[in-house]
């Protein structure tokens, strides 16, 4: 009998030194495999060229508006080729017209609201340049790409009955570039008011359908393309 019981017994601590045996290797190979999983895995150069997007320079240069342009050719009218050397105080009342040279070509308005100006370019070469007044917190000027729709000499707001001379239309609602008392501190209903003698000369200048552009910050110098959507 006690033989017997001797040998179960034997039995019993093989059976747990084997299930121990087994656990301690269960817990060997889950410590491996987590080792494995918690190390990085670099890719090769090449891999990691080919995962890299190509830099895109349209993206990288620093367009003028809006997010739906279309951006044109480097060679285009667009592309600036001159700016106006401008050596006076460029304050409100300020503006300055030389088109002297400068071959025949589409115009393009540049309105940046942020530095108060506004840019005349024919074929991709500033011509003029002035100080300008713009929207109050009442009647903002809207930003964006404008075709003028209409030209008056002498034109005077149905809505606030006063005269807009030289008035060339951007917006059914009234936004207009127009002549006006250009001064420091002074605003407008949303229209761009600039100085009354330069107006009359863009409006001789200018034709129905060219754009305007306008701005609140974009700043655009020699080499860059004008977006006109």
């Amino acid at each position: 009998m006690n033989s017997r019981i001797a040998q179960i017994g034997m039995r019993v601590s093989k059976t747990i030194l084997v299930v121990a045996g087994l656990a301690v290797l269960f817990l060997v190979i889950m410590g491996v495999v987590r080792a494995v999983a918690a190390t990085p895995t670099v890719p090769s150069i090449a891999a990691q060229s080919a995962t890299l997007p190509a830099p895109n320079p349209a993206t990288e240069s620093q367009n003028l508006e809006p997010d739906n342009a279309v951006q044109m050719e480097p060679d285009s009218p667009f592309a600036i080729k001159r700016v106006l050397q401008i050596d006076e105080p460029f304050v409100h009342g300020y503006y300055k017209w030389d088109d002297e040279g400068v071959p025949d070509g589409e115009i393009i308005i540049t309105v940046d609201l942020k530095a108060e100006s506004l840019s005349v370019f024919r074929g991709g070469y500033e011509i003029g340049a002035t100080v300008i007044k713009f929207g109050d917190a009442l009647k903002p000027t809207p930003t964006g790409v404008f075709p003028i729709t209409q030209k008056n000499a002498d034109h005077v707001s149905n809505i606030y009955d006063a005269p807009m001379p030289y008035m060339m239309r951007l917006t059914n609602d009234g936004i207009a570039i127009h002549g006006a008392e250009v001064k420091y501190g002074y605003g407008t209903r949303g229209c761009i008011g600039v100085p009354t003698e330069f107006a009359r000369i863009l409006f001789e200048q200018v034709k129905l359908g060219d754009r305007v552009i306008v701005t609140n910050g974009k700043m655009i110098g020699m080499g860059d393309t004008i977006i006109a959507g």
